[in-house]
This record gives structure tokens, C-alpha cells and sequence, in this order.
């Protein structure tokens, strides 16, 4: 039977949230909007002539606070604790434990909107499966950014920043770096017993696992300097540890690659290399015995930082299409660059996963022919008549020869894909299968699964349905690479409901469709945390 704890609906008053949630009241229903909730793409047309080279164009127009944006970009307007939905179909008993997924969850401030996709206040959201039912949570990240939010103030974020001339002393005080905010609504993970919620601004923030309550911000029990950080940290169950990253700048930048072993809360550094930019990077991947970051010519600049009218800090980002991709390859226990090959300026927000092949080391990632996604993210674009026109994600394997440099680039799926996952038993190790978003059809967004051996690929697609992020979990126990469930939440904007929809990982039948009470605003990364 649906139902569960009672829940709070949100004030829509100067800052627009609470603080707190009460506890038995009946649930509030919340307001759809009469719009069209999600638009169809407009392939043959661009929104925004974004420059080739340069910086990234950030679309922006006033919009009052009365104008509705598409439903998947509309503020969530209520807290729900415990609630236990509905379920339809069977959800397989072995599935126990509890997946924690991030992203923004809220875009206006009084009257006054973000700029950018990257920028809405961070909304947790947990869905805990046990014996065939699921319980669902959902909570604002009370940070520094929130509260500011709820006295009225928009701080500045990746691509939003409102301080005016206020923003020239904070410039000049931090040396031409961004301030760095602590609305941490990329990611997830688990550090020293700890849940943490990250972005890739160095400020994580930690909370319950259970109710989602924020704790305290949390903090490395080390001196590594970073100015920008890893929201993606690389869960490595083979060896016992996070691997990441974080960008530091100086007369010489640097990337500084380290780990972080289970049980702990200091980071090891592996090794630090000179970068070349430095470039915006926002995954990393390892194989048993390497760690591997992709440079693309997306570089940051603290020179364009030091605008004093600068949106925020995508306006440090610039596309140098001369400049090659660099692939650093590391020896993760020496610390060694044992390869460096370069090929055509591309750009990569998401690996799928690495391993050794006899001499060879072999990338799968998610590739565009540019860093245009970025500045197409933003909110104005996302208003537009149709989804911003950018190229989709090609899935594709990069072979390195590490005695020679010799790097060989294939394209593994025609489709469109991206937010791409591998069950957490494959991370380091050979593959087959890659799961994903599929984004190539007009009105919604799909589930791929693609035989990385033999170039095939089984999707799923519902009209007008956008899936998000899927996270495949594999039944304990089993052998089989395919066996267990895929997870993901998506929204069916003909009929404004977000459901929880749970896949047979070998065939990509829909087992379950879960609806969840509200429209969840889409957001971005999720872990699942078994039951130990």
C-alpha cells in the first residue's frame, strides 16, 4: 500500500524552501504546470550560435519569476520521508540495499533563476529496496548555498553569479579563482564510513544515509591543494579504494591524482602532472594497475576568471580546437606516466570503464567532437522551443599501446549515449557490457545495452519518457556479467510522473515501474549502497 511518513511542501516565499520537515500531516499534492512539460528537439536549428573557439557561450535572457520551464527543470516542491509507493510488477527479492542519487532539485530564488542546469540547489534523493518494496526519500542539502538561498541571496555557482561590483573584491581576494561553493549536487560516495555529497568545487558535504539529514561539511584529513576537484571518484572494490583527481593552478597547473583506501579519510597521492591548460575534466578511470584521464582542449583560465562581471565559473572555461586531446596514462602504484598519446581535439565528460588486454590498455568513454554541451546546458537553452542542439555522445574504445604511444580510436554504438555505467565488479576489469542513457530519438531519452565484444546493442524506449542515469546490479553471487537488475528513475512527461523503473539486466524487460509522489527535477549521478 502507498503512503509513509508525512511530508512538507516547500515555501515559495523570498528564499522558496524550509528548513525543516514535520511529521504527520497528510501528503501535499503538488501543482502540475498547464506547458507542455518537455519539448521535442529542434535538430535543424541551433538556439545559440556558439562560437568554435573560444569561450563557452553561456545563453542567457531574463525571465520572470510566473514563466514555467520545461517539467524536468522545475523546482521540486516537496520533502518526502519514507514514503512507500506504489509498485507495479515484481521487483526481485534479492535486491536489498538502498541506491542515493544527486542533482539539482531546485532553480529559482525569490524572483531570480540560475543560469545554468549545474547551478540548482542540491536535492538528495533515496530509494531503499527490501523484499520487493521500495521506500523514498527525498531532501534539499541544507549547505551554505541553501541557506543563502532561503534569506533571498543567489550565489555564484558554475554558470550563475549575481554579485555585481561585490564580485571585484571577492576576485581580487582570492586571486582570481571563483569562490568555491558548497552546493555539492553532482554526485555521491561513501569515505571513511562516511556518505558524502560532492561537486567539483573542493567543498563535499556529508549526510545520514538514512533520512539524508545534512551533517557537516566534510573534510580530508590532509594538505592537497585543489581548486577544482573530482565530483566522480572512482570506486575500485578490486584493491579497496576511491581514485580522483583535482586540478590545481599556479604559474605551472597541475593535476594531482591520488587514492583513498577504504577505512580512511586521507588522500595518498599518486603523482602530480603538469597540465597542459589546465583542461575541465570531470571523469577518470582505472585498470588494475593504472589510472587514466582524458586532457581535451576545454582548458580553464584564470586570466578569463579575473572578469569582474563574470556569470560564474564557466566563463573561465575556452574551446581551443588546435590544441590535441592528451590521454595520461599512470602507473597507479609508482605514480609513473607511462603514456601521453595525443590525437584530434575532442572533448569527454563520462568514462564508461578500463582494463589491461594483454600489452595493451583499452578506454571505453563517451566522446564529442567539442565542449559546445556545456554552454548548451544552460537554463535559457533548456527553455527553448526544443532540446539545445548538440552533438549526442558517441560510445567509443581507445586502445593505447603503452611502449609506443600508439592509440587507435573505434566507435562501438551508432546511437547516441551518455551518463554510461558498468556493474561496480566490472571497474578495472575486462567488460562486455556497457549500460547508458540512449539520447538519439526526438521526444525521449532511452536504456542501452551494448555487447562491447561483438558492436551490438538491445534498447529500451517509451514514448515521451526521458530516463536518466541507469545503475545495473548484479545479483550477489552470480557469475554471469549480465545477471541481475538495471535501476533507473525517469520521467514520463505526457503523463508528469517520475517513476523508478527496474530492468532484467540481460534482457532489458521492464520488471517494475515504481511511481514515485512527485516530479522529480532530473538530476545527474547515483550510487547503490548494498545491504552489508
Amino acid at each position: 500500500m502507498a503512503g509513509g511518513r508525512p511530508v512538507r511542501r516547500l515555501a515559495q516565499t523570498r528564499g522558496g524552501c524550509g528548513d525543516d520537515r514535520r511529521r504527520g500531516r497528510p501528503t501535499v499534492s503538488v501543482g502540475r504546470c498547464a506547458r507542455s512539460p518537455v519539448r521535442r528537439r529542434a535538430r535543424c536549428r541551433r538556439v545559440v550560435q556558439r562560437p568554435r573557439q573560444g569561450l563557452i557561450s553561456l545563453a542567457r535572457r531574463t525571465v520572470s519569476v510566473a514563466e514555467s520551464s520545461p517539467l524536468g527543470f522545475q523546482s521540486a516542491t516537496t520533502e518526502y520521508d519514507d514514503y512507500r509507493p506504489p509498485v507495479e510488477g515484481t521487483i526481485p527479492a534479492w535486491l536489498s540495499g538502498t541506491l542515493i542519487r544527486n542533482g539539482p532539485g531546485r532553480f529559482r530564488v525569490g524572483e531570480q533563476r540560475v543560469n545554468h542546469w549545474f547551478d540548482g540547489l542540491a536535492m538528495l534523493r533515496r530509494y531503499s529496496f527490501d523484499d520487493g518494496a521500495v521506500r523514498y526519500t527525498n531532501r534539499f542539502l541544507r549547505s551554505d548555498a541553501y541557506a543563502d538561498a532561503e534569506a533571498g541571496r543567489l550565489t555564484g555557482q558554475f554558470g550563475t553569479d549575481t554579485r555585481g561590483w561585490r564580485r571585484v573584491l571577492d576576485t581580487l581576494r582570492s586571486f582570481g579563482l571563483p569562490e568555491p561553493t558548497d552546493n555539492a549536487n553532482v554526485h555521491v560516495a561513501r569515505i571513511d564510513n562516511e556518505y558524502v555529497a560532492l561537486t567539483e568545487a573542493p567543498r563535499r558535504v556529508a549526510f545520514a544515509p538514512d533520512t539524508l539529514a545534512t551533517r557537516d561539511e566534510f573534510t580530508f584529513d590532509d594538505d592537497l591543494t585543489e581548486h577544482i576537484t573530482a565530483a566522480h571518484l572512482v570506486d575500485d572494490p578490486h584493491h579497496e579504494e576511491l581514485i580522483g583527481f583535482a586540478t590545481q593552478f599556479g604559474i605551472q597547473p597541475q593535476y594531482h591524482i591520488y587514492r583513498v583506501p577504504r577505512g580512511s579519510r586521507r588522500r595518498e597521492l599518486i603523482t602530480s602532472i603538469d597540465a597542459r591548460g589546465p583542461a575541465y575534466i570531470h571523469d577518470c578511470s582505472v585498470t588494475d594497475r593504472h589510472v587514466l584521464l582524458v586532457e581535451s582542449p576545454l582548458t580553464l583560465s584564470v586570466l578569463r576568471a579575473m572578469n569582474p562581471f563574470s556569470e560564474g565559473a564557466i566563463d573561465m572555461l575556452g574551446w581551443e580546437p588546435d590544441r590535441p586531446t592528451r590521454l595520461l596514462v599512470v602507473d597507479r602504484e609508482s605514480g609513473e606516466l607511462v603514456a601521453e598519446p595525443t590525437f584530434e581535439a575532442t572533448f569527454c565528460f563520462h568514462h564508461v570503464n578500463a582494463f589491461r588486454d594483454g600489452g595493451e590498455i583499452v578506454l571505453d568513454l563517451i566522446e564529442f567532437p567539442d565542449g559546445d554541451i556545456v554552454g548548451a546546458l544552460s537554463m535559457a537553452e533548456l527553455d527553448s522551443d526544443g532540446f539545445p542542439d548538440v552533438p549526442d555522445g558517441r560510445l567509443m574504445r581507445y586502445r593505447i599501446d603503452p611502449t609506443t604511444a600508439d592509440l587507435d580510436r573505434t566507435r562501438l554504438y551508432a546511437g547516441g549515449m551518455e551518463l554510461p555505467r558498468v556493474p561496480r565488479a566490472a571497474v578495472g576489469r575486462r567488460h562486455r557490457y556497457a549500460y547508458g542513457q540512449a539520447t538519439d530519438r526526438d521526444g525521449a531519452t532511452g536504456l542501452v545495452k551494448v555487447d562491447c565484444e561483438t558492436g551490438t546493442a538491445q534498447e529500451w524506449w517509451e514514448e515521451s519518457v526521458y530516463l536518466e542515469e541507469p545503475i545495473p546490479i548484479q545479483r550477489p553471487g552470480s557469475d554471469a556479467v549480465d545477471d541481475g537488475v538495471v535501476v533507473a528513475t525517469a520521467l514520463d512527461a505526457t503523463q508528469e510522473q517520475t517513476s523508478l523503473l527496474v530492468f532484467d539486466a540481460e534482457t532489458l524487460t521492464l520488471q517494475a515501474r515504481v511511481a514515485l509522489p512527485h516530479v522529480e527535477p532530473f538530476g545527474f549521478h547515483g550510487r547503490f549502497f548494498p545491504d552489508e
